[in-house]
């Protein structure tokens, strides 16, 4: 029989502050025990530092410049496969259990079932404006300032729905006489900010040295183009928070990790009481980093290593115990979901994947190129990022270059773009990144597309307002959704009880 496969993913986790990766501080024994008897890719990335691009070229197994999942309000087109359609054409089982964030009437993208509603609006609300980016409503100082414990949280309540779900489906399968293998999703929005936790997750870092950043907070002239643009779109320019509230986000948001280890942990431990763990490949990820105060920066958004590297855990199959230095991003999952389904090696008749089966890569690879983007709010033209070896190449019209020696400096302190000594990486790299991309047709697809998004949002606002939200009655109010105007005060209003910090 194919093995099954449960993949877990999480939200805006940095791999870097896994014990598995190397954190002395974080206490996650669930994602120990996984890693060790796994294989723990070193280097992997997610493909756009965005939560709703993530997962569409995650789930496609192509970047979002030829899909057109371009921001957090791009609609995944219906037509474009899926890991989910693909695994299910060859004889899965297919649920998902949490977040996805997906843009548009069709909420299963091939999932047969959807176990929970979502937590992000599915119309084009959040669509970025590069005509006039303007005022924005996006992440903000709050998230720091009002970081610590707190009871329960909207966050909270999801994450614990989603588990509850995900374990019942597990059970409902092992009872049922429907014998193909199930491949079955469980994402959570932990520990994407702000940055909560309960107390018993807060106490358990009690005594623990965490670590300030360290590349400290930067004055707006030391930062590059792009980054000093996400910081006046969060109202973080030149803020400077207090080491106390720094340290309090953090201790919180290691709190989050450990309360999503115990719910793994719950993942885990059903499979094995089922009797379906050693017939079940694992895979944990997440799809992006965080920056958590690193040069005075936090969430997401960037390509610095805190933003884009993200974990990447498989255990089962072909995937034993040990390290892969191969790159790897998140667009090799598709076809690593079917390498285990249909044999190692797999790649699609249907057309070209930009991402390859991982049990192929698991001798090392040091040169294989890995690709992300930005095309979302914040610039008014696509951002490009190559990692090829030890150097990573970041690329815009709109902005000078950036290239760093992730190895020789993995904090990206010094820009070694127009150094003679790097010319001829430098020119390797923009050429990888020409041959790749064309970036002005690519922005007026951009352009086109948020200006027709616009018109569509402005016309549904008129009267009757659609919804394609998953499992919603028309009119209903549901208390999930992150804000249709807000992004923030979703997650800031719905803290009835807060904790002694």
């Amino acid at each position: 029989m194919k093995p099954n496969i449960l993949f877990i993913q999480v939200d805006q986790l940095g791999a870097q502050f896994l014990g598995c990766y190397g954190d002395p501080v974080c206490h996650a024994p669930n994602l120990d025990r996984l890693a060790s008897g796994g294989t723990v890719f070193e280097t992997a990335y997610c493909n756009f530092p965005l939560c709703s691009p993530s997962r569409a070229s995650m789930a496609t197994g192509k970047l979002c410049s030829e899909i057109g999942a371009y921001d957090n309000a791009a609609e995944l087109p219906a037509t474009i496969p899926t890991y989910a359609h693909y695994l299910r054409a060859s004889g899965y089982q297919t649920a998902l259990s949490g977040k996805m964030h997906f843009i548009g009437p069709d909420q299963h993208h091939g999932f047969e079932r959807r176990l929970t509603p979502d937590l992000y609006p599915a119309d084009f609300s959040w669509v970025p404006n590069w005509g006039d980016e303007g005022e924005r409503d996006t992440n903000d100082p709050r998230s720091v300032t009002i970081a610590g414990v707190c009871e329960r949280s909207m966050q909270i309540d999801f994450d614990d729905l989603v588990t509850f779900h995900a374990v019942q489906h597990l059970y409902d399968m092992a009872r049922s006489e429907d014998d193909r293998p199930f491949f079955l999703q469980v994402s959570y929005t932990h520990p994407h900010e702000p940055y909560l936790c309960q107390k018993a997750f807060w106490d358990l870092y009690e005594d623990a040295d965490i670590p300030l950043p360290e590349v400290p907070a930067l004055p707006e002239d030391q930062h590059d183009a792009h980054s000093a643009r996400l910081l006046s779109d969060f109202g973080m320019l030149n803020v400077r928070f207090a080491d106390d509230d720094i340290l309090t986000a953090r201790r919180a948001y290691y709190g989050s990790i450990s309360y999503l280890d115990q719910k793994i942990g719950q993942l885990v431990d059903t499979l094995d009481r089922i009797g379906k763990r050693e017939n079940t490949v694992i895979v944990f990820t997440s799809d992006h980093g965080e920056m958590l105060g690193e040069r005075g920066m936090w969430f997401k958004k960037h390509f610095y290593e805190p933003s884009l590297r993200v974990p990447l855990i498989i255990a089962g199959g072909a995937f034993t115990a040990g390290r892969a230095m191969t790159p790897a991003s998140l667009v090799d999952l598709l076809p690593t979901f079917m390498g285990v389904a249909e044999g190692a090696g797999w790649t699609s008749s249907i057309e070209p994947l930009d991402g390859e089966d991982l049990a192929t890569k698991l001798t090392d690879e040091p040169d294989r190129p890995v690709y992300a983007e930005y095309l979302a709010e914040a610039t008014t033209a696509p951002i490009f990022m190559v990692r090829q070896g030890r150097f990573k190449y970041v690329h815009s019209a709109a902005d000078p270059p950036l290239l760093f020696d992730v190895t020789g400096d993995p904090c990206e302190r010094e820009n070694l773009a127009g150094r003679p000594a790097h010319a001829e990486v430098e020119a390797r790299l923009r050429a990888l990144v020409l041959q790749r991309w064309d970036s002005d047709l690519l922005s007026e697809r951009i352009r086109l597309s948020q200006k027709r998004r616009r018109l569509v949002l402005d016309s549904d606002l008129q009267g009757a307002r659609p919804r394609w939200n998953h499992d919603e009655d028309p009119g209903a109010q549901v208390v999930w959704y992150r804000g249709e105007t807000s992004y923030n005060e979703w997650a800031f209003k719905y803290l009835p009880i807060v904790g002694d910090s």
